[in-house]
């Protein structure tokens, strides 16, 4: 498949039409070729059949009038009046017919072109980087890739079934005209439809402006809309529905103003084109109503020549339609192509090689990077994971602990420095081969709502259902999936929201297991739990990293005291490191920080003590009372 870019800004038709041909016209697909060609035949056929029809109206009319048939050579019984008029519908059944044959054999190069350029956008979505997607909305993004798919499928089937068509049936009128009633008809005609033309192009760009205008709003509220659903409960916490729904509003009442111009100049347009073929219609009639007078023309011609005008203004009418939806369809893919010309920023260099992961040993070599110019994040940082080994990373928030995790992924590309796996600079490797090659257990796991077998199997979408069984249980949540009603083919909801933060980190570790890759990156994976949960959760993720090369970012540092090697950042650049046992004798800031979140720990015990010892005493005095 050609591997072009449609050129939105440009807004021409020959360009827009030239960078589709290689989706419309496939060199790899001979059968979609053959619909084309046949659909192009039948086009020129139907409107072959389209402009002979009008001859046999005015031969019966000719013949009604009196004045006898144009060919005296045919047998009388096909000039007799019900006979042309019988033909004449007839021909209009068949052009029908051809004109649905062509549309029934197009109909699947349209679509596949709509699905080939989708397809395109929705790989280039995930090819670009995270800095792209942090710093788009969600919904903005999916409500221009709809509106854009829809453009396409627009312009494919309405320039290769409208204009063309038109075009040619234009082109066959006109030749009709010059050769039976001379120039002067010609030209009348071509001036109306230059007038038309000219007067639909102005009028649709004017209208371009009002579209694009409505296309925002409607993102706006799509956006809002997406947003406050994805944070439903967050709205709830704070009681803010009436804030959503005015500010939902507020975005429908600019689309509703805008929608409503729309509607307000179409009827503008379509008045003004009436006017114009209307004054061009009489203009020809008059002529041959003179010439029918003198006697040059014969009723029948004059009957001809209506008929291929009206012929000819659904045509014209198209052209106006046609010129408003290719307009409007380039309008709605504007954004989707400008999303298709944005660069990736994290691409693979032309010689990269798969990694190749013998022990998993990491190093980073005085890394430097910012993800703005102006705010460095990490300052010369120069540590090493053995291999099989276990290294912490902790500091104080926006020290740069995560930032770590995503140079490794290679989200995005250093600097200054080096980032290394086996003596192998991750800039090196391809994408793919590097990511396969590490596991990661965020803190706060997002799962697709699907299955919970689904979901595990994401680690590894080949994996067998006992495969799927085994993971769940090395990550201890086996037992619970086996007690629910429908068991792993239970949906997870929205974000994986009818699961429990601990549940949701269990399928993130399972699928963890799955995924079975020499190095693994622990991302604050517990932070966000209770003390019980956190142990139980420990435990599994103490399985998982044994005999692994692990990177773990912690907030608590009660779940890092095993580690090979602790870190601590602070301000983009190693503090201190050392065992747990060696930074707590150091009394550096590593023991300050554990000496904080002690007292921290401590004066939450302290509070649930005396909670329950309140609640104690009330539960006594009441028995008291009741006993007195």
């Amino acid at each position: 498949m050609a591997d072009k870019t449609v050129s939105a800004e440009s807004g021409s038709t020959f360009d827009t039409l030239r960078n589709l041909w290689p989706y419309m016209y496939p060199a790899d697909r001979p059968d979609l070729r053959w619909r084309v060609t046949w659909a192009t035949l039948l086009l020129v056929v139907a409107k072959l059949v389209l402009v002979a029809g009008p001859y046999f109206f005015k031969w019966a009319t000719n013949a009604l009038a009196g004045q006898g048939a144009a060919l005296p050579s045919l047998p009388a019984f096909l000039l007799a009046p019900v006979a042309l008029v019988i033909a004449y519908n007839f021909l209009r059944l068949v052009q029908l017919g051809f004109n649905q044959l062509r549309d029934a054999l197009f109909a699947r190069v349209g679509q596949y072109a709509v699905r080939q350029l989708a397809f395109r956008a929705f790989v280039h979505m995930h090819e670009l980087s995270l800095r792209f997607h942090l710093e788009r909305r969600t919904g903005g993004l999916s409500r221009i890739i709809e509106r854009g798919t829809k453009g396409i499928e627009t312009i494919v089937r309405f320039i290769m079934l409208n204009t063309a068509p038109t075009i040619l049936e234009f082109a066959l009128t006109a030749g009709i005209f010059a050769f039976t009633y001379g120039w002067k008809y010609v030209a009348v005609v071509a001036v109306t439809v230059w007038v038309y033309v000219w007067f639909t192009v102005k009028a649709s760009d004017w209208r371009i402006t009002i579209r694009r205008d409505m296309n925002d709003s409607d993102t706006d509220a799509n956006t809002k809309a997406i947003d406050s659903l994805l944070n439903f409960e967050t709205v709830k916490y704070f009681g803010n529905e009436a804030m959503e729904a005015e500010r939902f509003d507020r975005s429908m009442a600019r689309y509703e103003i805008a929608a409503t111009r729309i509607w307000t100049s179409l009827g503008w347009l379509n008045f003004g084109q009436g006017i114009i073929f209307g004054l061009g219609t009489v203009v020809v009639m008059c002529m041959s109503a003179l010439e029918v007078q003198a006697g040059t023309q014969t009723v029948g011609d004059f009957v001809f020549i209506n008929a291929m005008l009206m012929q000819l203004s659904v045509p014209l009418n198209f052209i106006g339609f046609i010129y408003r939806e290719i307009r409007q369809g380039l309008t709605d893919i504007e954004q989707m192509f400008d999303l298709l010309d944005v660069r990736q920023e994290i691409v693979d260099k032309p010689d990269a090689k798969p990694l190749a992961v013998s022990a998993g040993k990491i190093e980073f070599r005085d890394v430097h990077f910012s993800y703005d110019p102006n705010r460095k994040i990490l300052k010369g940082v120069s540590f090493e994971v053995p291999a099989g080994k276990t290294v912490a990373i902790v500091g104080p928030s926006g020290a740069g602990k995560s930032t770590i995790s995503r140079l490794l992924f290679r989200f995005y590309d250093i600097q200054d420095g080096q980032v290394l796996i086996d003596g192998q600079d991750v800039r090196d490797v391809t994408q793919e081969s590097l990511r396969a090659s590490i596991g990661m257990v965020p803190q706060d796991t997002v799962l697709f709502n699907d299955t919970i077998a689904y979901n595990i199997r994401y680690g590894r979408i080949d994996a067998s259902e006992e495969d799927v069984r085994k993971a769940a249980e090395l990550a201890q949540i086996g037992p619970f999936i086996e007690r629910l009603p429908d068991g792993y083919r239970s949906m997870v909801g929205e974000r994986g929201l009818k699961l429990s933060g601990g549940e949701k980190q269990r399928v993130a570790i399972a699928r963890t297991i799955l995924k079975a890759p020499p190095i693994l990156i622990l991302d604050e994976a517990t932070s966000a739990l209770d003390s019980h949960t956190e142990q139980e959760i420990q435990v599994a993720l103490d399985l998982v990293s044994h005999g692994r090369t692990t990177i773990v970012i912690a907030h608590r540092l009660s779940t890092v005291i095993t580690a090979d090697e602790i870190i601590v950042l602070q301000d983009g650049q190693i503090a201190e490191r050392g065992t747990h046992a060696a930074l707590m004798r150091k009394r550096g800031l590593y023991a300050s920080m554990w000496d904080r979140q002690r007292e921290a720990t401590e004066a939450e015990e302290r509070l649930r003590i005396a909670r329950e010892t309140d609640e104690l005493g009330v539960i006594v005095r009441r028995r008291t009372s009741e006993v007195g």
